[in-house]
């Protein structure tokens, strides 16, 4: 993109009347989610499983308790999320050898595997969504909105992305179930 771009995009006139960054992230994050539930159908939890074993895979989250305080789920729920991901062989709980009372999360091979096609279908699905958009406009909203998400979960790192997820689903809910 070029300055002059930046310049066009950036210019309040350049902007459709009502609507605002708020309206915006909402409208995507609909539909980001309908089409990722979808995409992760048989997947324990969808999206909630999905990010969990993503973590699991992907960073080094020593412990039950820190998988908690990374994901900012409670942990009596997380456990909940846990025994249904454990049980379609996904994860393992093992006792962490530095701390007997502690239970470490480990993928399986075959949750590595799962991990793999569910990350796929994700791509697939977040291209779908962002088709309106040329691809290195896709690339930059990512990335964008990518820091934009660690600079909030710095400043407020207690702040559960899954209740701000609910919070804008739930009146796409409601308006679906008026006559």
């Amino acid at each position: 993109m070029s300055a002059a771009d930046g310049d066009l995009a950036n210019r309040p006139e350049r902007r459709r009347p009502g609507t605002n960054l708020g309206w915006s992230l909402a409208t995507v994050l609909r539909r980001w989610h309908e089409h990722v539930e979808e995409a992760l159908g048989e997947l324990p939890h969808g999206s909630r499983g999905f990010h969990i074993l993503g973590v699991v895979v992907h960073d080094d989250v020593p412990t039950q308790g820190a998988l908690a305080t990374r994901l900012v789920i409670d942990r009596s729920v997380l456990t909940y999320l846990l025994d249904d991901l454990e049980t379609a062989g996904l994860i393992e709980r093992q006792l962490d050898p530095r701390d007997r009372r502690a239970r470490r999360i480990v993928a399986t091979e075959h949750g590595r595997q799962v991990l793999a096609d569910a990350e796929r279908r994700v791509a697939h699905a977040e291209e779908h969504v962002l088709a309106g958009l040329p691809e290195q406009q896709r690339d930059l909203f990512r990335a964008a909105a990518e820091r934009a998400a660690d600079a909030i979960h710095v400043a407020a790192p207690a702040t559960d992305p899954c209740l701000a997820v609910q919070d804008v689903l739930a009146p796409a809910s409601a308006d679906r179930s008026a006559p």
